[in-house]
């Protein structure tokens, strides 16, 4: 492991956010629960009426993907990331709820960005078009919730190293920004 990588664990403890700045890499292993643009509106439609969401989110993880079926002897198919704005409307309610990460690609919203700084979560980029290298990092998978979805279920994935970036610290830091910023100097 180089000195620039940090390993982290889920969940994820404010002490551990707190470590970490945007424009670092890190390992992530433990669970994560994928969920995309019509999981989050049913995530929506069970707090509106007062129900419980399929898991407890307090220091959890969601990663923007739908993997693909899995191949024979694989645990899963190619998971990459998608784009994660299209989930800003519903992530500063999931944060406020205790959600501590997210991993997608993309730029996030404003709003989303203020939610991170005010309830201690962070926001992981993973690489765009590197589903399959991301599945070897993926040591199991089971849904868990919305099973009529298919492939935008919401699945429990136990991933071991899985390599993210990240993106939105807690002190209001974006890589995206700081990286625009630095080409145009």
């Amino acid at each position: 492991m180089t000195p620039d990588l940090k390993r982290i664990m889920t969940p994820l403890a404010d002490g551990v956010i707190e470590s970490l700045e945007a424009g670092e890499k890190v390992l992530l292993s433990g669970f994560v629960y994928t969920a995309r643009d019509a999981a989050h509106k049913r995530f929506e439609q069970a707090l509106e009426a007062g129900r419980e969401l399929p898991f407890d989110i307090r220091g959890q993880v969601i990663y923007y993907c739908g993997p693909a079926p899995a191949p024979p002897g694989r645990v899963i198919g190619s998971c990459g990331p998608t784009t994660s704005s299209r989930m800003d409307v519903y992530a500063p309610k999931l944060i406020s709820l205790g959600l501590k990460g997210m991993i997608g690609k993309g730029r996030r919203s404003e709003g989303v960005r203020g939610a991170l700084k005010e309830h201690k979560a962070v926001y992981f980029g993973a690489t765009g078009g590197a589903g399959a290298l991301l599945a070897r990092t993926v040591v199991a998978a089971d849904v868990i919730a919305y099973e009529d979805l298919g492939p935008e279920a919401v699945i429990r994935l136990e991933v071991r190293d899985m390599p993210l970036f990240v993106i939105n610290d807690v002190f209001g830091k974006d890589l995206y920004q700081e990286g625009m910023e630095r080409y145009r100097k």
